[in-house]
């Protein structure tokens, strides 16, 4: 899979870390998706962070789904059912 322009994300060793973050701010990809997982809705997090857009939103979606693709994530549901005895 070719990854998106995903122009809004950026990971900068001098800003939080490294991690990915959207146009160089302290808000990291992380905030942001977990902010949607608990169900909080992009209007609201667009008034909670007035200097975002919708466009980082969504381009922080894409990042995400892009990492997990490229992942070998496994669910801590996984690490329960299949640890080695």
């Amino acid at each position: 899979m070719i990854m998106a322009n995903l122009d809004s994300i950026t990971m900068d060793p001098q800003v939080m870390g490294g991690k990915p973050c959207i146009r160089g701010l302290r808000v990291t990809v992380g905030t942001i998706v977990g902010l949607l997982a608990t169900g909080r809705k992009s209007e609201k997090i667009l008034q909670a962070y007035p200097y975002l857009e919708e466009e980082d939103i969504r381009q922080a979606l894409a990042y995400a789904a892009w990492g997990q693709r490229r992942s070998n994530f496994r669910s801590p549901s996984h690490e329960k059912t299949h640890r080695r005895r």
